[in-house]
């Protein structure tokens, strides 16, 4: 098989669920670890893909992304790596509450943030999720070159670079991402060229009703605090 007609798998992963109480939206807060439901995630995870040829696991820096990918790596008997790219989106509400129902979308001082929905305005602009997402992801194909590799990112990175992929508007309802607790986005390529997307969720029986891709909003339970 010549070099650019290769298969590539590259499975990007969201981490499990976190530690959480006061629901604060942690962003790229450090010390927010998996909760012992995120850790039998995790193992969940790392048994479906242990028969799979995977060569190469790469994480976000973030504790949470660490944690889901450490079984994932020890089940293949490889060494972690991290990758700053795969990161959580920049948020400015990082370290506050601003789930459904707290009122956060009535405070004066918050709407100065929330006028654009487009770039969007309180956070990291969607373009650039783009550009350091798709780095990651062809970092991580060659890395895995003719294998697969597993990529543990957070859920607004993932969903944002799948959309661009799928050439959709990067803009977008946040309670329609199809992006689970500790789902696989996978991404195939043929040489460097992603030719197909698919999504599975390894763990989806071990995932909060309410937090499942298209549930209804709960009062006082933000869908992600920081995903």
């Amino acid at each position: 098989m010549s070099a650019g007609s290769e298969l590539t798998v590259v499975h990007l992963m969201r981490h499990g669920e976190v530690e959480n109480p006061d629901g604060i939206l942690y962003g790229r807060l450090p010390d927010y670890h998996l909760s012992e439901l995120g850790r039998q995630m995790a193992d969940r995870v790392a048994e479906y893909l242990a028969p799979r040829d995977v060569t190469h696991v790469v994480a976000s820096p973030l504790d949470r992304a660490q944690e889901t990918a450490t079984p994932i790596a020890k089940a293949q008997g490889l060494d972690l790596a991290t990758d700053g790219r795969l990161i959580e989106a920049g948020n400015v509400f990082e370290g506050k509450t601003f789930g459904v129902g707290d009122g956060a979308l009535k405070k004066p001082e918050n709407w100065k943030h929330l006028f654009n929905p487009f770039k969007p305005s309180w956070g990291e602009p969607y373009i650039e999720q783009v550009v350091r997402m798709m780095g990651a992801l062809d970092a991580a194909r060659d890395a895995a070159r003719g294998h697969e590799a597993v990529c543990v990112s957070h859920q607004l990175p993932i969903w944002i670079v799948r959309s661009f992929v799928e050439k959709r508007r990067l803009w977008h309802d946040p309670r329609k991402r199809q992006c689970t607790l500790a789902s696989l986005t996978t991404f195939t390529y043929r040489g460097d060229k992603i030719v197909s997307v698919g999504y599975t969720e390894p763990a989806r029986d071990l995932v909060p009703a309410h937090l499942l891709a298209g549930a209804k909003p709960v009062k006082g339970k933000a869908k992600a605090f920081g995903a």
